[in-house]
């Protein structure tokens, strides 16, 4: 039949679009657009071709990547390095075992190796006679980039497999990539010294390994997970793929800890999601699952398309990456009267959530991106971190369209009307303080929250129309409040004010670290707090404290002492402080002194998991009152792990350091004998 013209110049358009994209990915590790966009024009143009049956050898669904960069030797690859047919959901999972099953004419279990789908750049290591001759990038499946002088600067890279066999040859094929902490520490080094701060992993991993210089390379602590075998030569391998995995770990090569072997597509679909849900636990970024089956024979009768091989599947995770418009830029004012600038954007699915507004964080921020009103953008969401505008989509021809504008900072705050002052390098703040509604409200939400003073019933609504209708202007405020006052409220009965002037009057039964957090003091969090109540002592000994005092309470530092001791010097502060106390708010008397009767004094916890019988907030600040320090990370230094249900890589972490690991249970008991 004849193809409409409309669909030919549909058609011509994603090859164009591809081959471009596919150029910046490959070529000039400066990708555009995220995976799912591209993804997402690639499923377009196979849907068309296949439809019309147009697909031709120079189509870019019938080739792998992009073409070897200039400045590398080419490698041609004996045996092509293909990439994988995509999957999203159950049932394109069901098809791919239905097709296999259809091939092999079987209704037989099909067992399948199954590993993490690991976010970086696939290469081939080549190895003869036990010893690294070669190392080489994917490229375009036939010819890739010689990489061997950076790939020799990885340390989980053998240079000598263990089992040197002579005149043999073996193709190791694998994802070199930049774990979480590694991209991290480097971000966190580049910019002490004042360098780039790179956007994510695997396009730092692609620059790395493409570096002419070993010595930028060797600088990035990139790693290797094998995922298969290529080329083979004078060795015989194990008839199964999971069979391999533990011999080539046996001569010293990287394998992924996270792999399995599961019988069935049904069982292979549990493994996506069991991986997907300890995805934000796992030390490297990942975007779904391999599955492979694992007889090499049953690969060899099931071959390969054009492309891809019909063994192999890949079950893609919701994108943590997707492109967007923002409709508009608004600022909110914070309850320290911070002033952030929040994208209005177009909808869009990223990560598991739909997302309509991220923050900008700052000034600053949008300068860098060079972002406008009206730009297209996109927008990263990994795990359940708060979704972020990472790059401006160029426009074709770097034209600007008449709907975009630029985003000014604006002169007066936009709750409130009182003048911008800028706060530091990058900061600004509405110069009201308490006379700013939004600063009011917030301040007040705050002091009634469940971490601070507790206030059960106070919540937010309750709180803005007390405010709105004056009842309330600052915390001293609640406690003059009446079960008349509340009950003459709209959706307010005469219980529910009785219950909520209860909760006031038990409120003022506390402690001195929960009141401190409730005063809302810059940077001073719950953990903070109990420092300064432990090290310090009683409010009295706190507001006296100086400086020098103030930076011997461990986490204080010279920013955050600056604060604490601003605070406690302003009178109106001080005013209010007495004030609450005179509504009757008290606490059991703190002995002041630096802790070092503690019994926990000098040792380090990590909290991993979830607990059951108290909050993860509860058990850090029952832990700090007892001397001990709370971290976030395992490390040889840690004294003990605490692991609830559902620990994940700070568990695994201890077990190889052999630190001494608990339960909720015990940790219990722990707390009951020292207290």
């Amino acid at each position: 039949m004849a193809v409409p013209e409309k669909i030919l110049r549909e058609v011509d358009k994603l090859r164009e679009q591809i081959e471009h994209h596919n150029r910046l990915y490959y070529a000039e590790d400066a990708p555009q657009i995220p995976d799912a966009d591209f993804d997402a024009l690639v499923l377009r143009l196979e849907e068309l071709e296949g439809k019309y049956d147009i697909a031709d050898k120079d189509s870019p669904t019938q080739r792998v990547g992009g073409e070897a960069i200039a400045g590398f030797t080419q490698v041609t690859h004996e045996i092509a390095m293909l990439s994988l047919n995509k999957v999203f959901d159950e049932a394109d999972l069901q098809s791919f075992e239905a097709r296999i099953k259809k091939r092999l004419e079987t209704e037989s279990a099909i067992q399948y190796s199954c590993e993490p789908k690991v976010d970086g750049i696939a290469v081939s290591l080549l190895y003869r006679d036990g010893v690294l001759a070669r190392a080489a990038t994917r490229g375009d499946g036939l010819t890739g980039e010689d990489i061997t002088h950076n790939v020799r600067t990885i340390s989980n890279i053998p240079l000598k497999l263990k089992s040197a066999k002579k005149n043999s040859v073996i193709e190791i094929r694998g994802e070199i990539f930049l774990g979480k902490e590694g991209f991290r520490k480097l971000n966190e080094t580049s910019e002490k010294e004042g360098g780039k701060i790179f956007v994510n992993p695997r396009n730092t991993a692609a620059g790395a390994i493409r570096q002419l210089d070993p010595k930028k390379s060797a600088k990035i602590p990139l790693q290797m997970y094998c995922y298969s075998v290529g080329l083979v030569d004078g060795i015989v391998l194990p008839e199964k793929l999971s069979e391999i995995f533990a011999l080539i770990e046996k001569w010293g090569l990287p394998v992924n800890p996270d792999r399995s072997v599961k019988n069935g597509i049904d069982a292979c679909l549990d493994y996506c999601l069991d991986l997907l849900a300890k995805r934000n636990d796992l030390s490297y970024e990942i975007d779904g699952a391999v599955l492979k089956v694992d007889s090499l024979e049953l690969q060899q009768s099931l071959g390969n398309n054009a492309r891809s091989p019909r063994w192999a599947m890949a079950y893609k995770f919701p994108a943590e990456e997707k492109s967007t418009s923002v409709i508009d830029v608004e600022f909110q004012v914070g309850r320290t009267g911070t002033i952030t600038p929040v994208a209005r954007l177009e909808p869009v699915f990223v990560g598991g959530v739909t997302v309509s507004n991220t923050t900008l964080h700052n000034m600053d921020e949008i300068e860098r991106l060079g972002l406008r009103i009206g730009d297209r953008v996109i927008v990263r969401r990994a795990g359940d971190v708060i979704p972020k505008v990472v790059k401006v989509i160029p426009h074709e021809g770097e034209k600007k369209l008449a709907k975009q504008k630029p985003i000014p900072m604006p002169g007066n705050c936009p709750a409130c009307g009182s003048p911008v002052e800028k706060d530091g390098d990058v900061l600004y703040r509405c110069s009201g303080g308490i006379i700013c509604p939004a600063q009011r409200k917030e301040a007040i939400k705050h002091y009634a929250s469940r971490s601070a003073m507790d206030i059960e019933g106070l919540g937010s609504k309750l709180i803005e129309l007390l405010v709105d209708k004056e009842i309330v202007k600052s915390v001293a405020d609640i406690y003059t409040l009446s079960v008349e006052q509340l009950a003459n409220l709209e959706r307010m009965g005469e219980k529910s004010a009785t219950n909520i002037i209860t909760a006031i009057e038990k409120s003022k039964q506390t402690t001195l670290p929960r009141f401190l957090f409730a005063l809302g003091i810059r940077e001073v969090g719950e953990a903070t707090a109990l420092q300064l109540v432990t090290h310090i002592g009683d409010l009295e000994d706190i507001i006296a404290a100086d400086g020098e005092s103030l930076l011997q309470v461990p986490d204080v530092g010279p920013i955050m002492a600056e604060h604490i001791r601003l605070f406690f010097s302003n009178g109106d502060n001080v005013s209010l402080i007495q004030t609450l106390r005179g509504c009757g708010i008290a606490w059991p008397l703190v002995e002041s002194g630096s802790g070092d009767t503690k019994p926990l004094l000098g040792e380090t916890y990590v909290l991993t998991g979830s607990l059951e019988l108290m909050s993860r907030n509860e058990a850090k600040a029952k832990l700090i009152a007892l001397g001990a320090k709370v971290a976030g990370s395992v490390s040889k230094n840690t004294s003990c792990v605490v692991a609830g249900p559902g620990a994940g890589s700070k568990l695994s972490k201890a077990e190889e350091l052999g630190v001494k690991i608990i339960d909720e249970g015990e940790f219990i008991a722990l707390l009951e004998d020292l207290t």
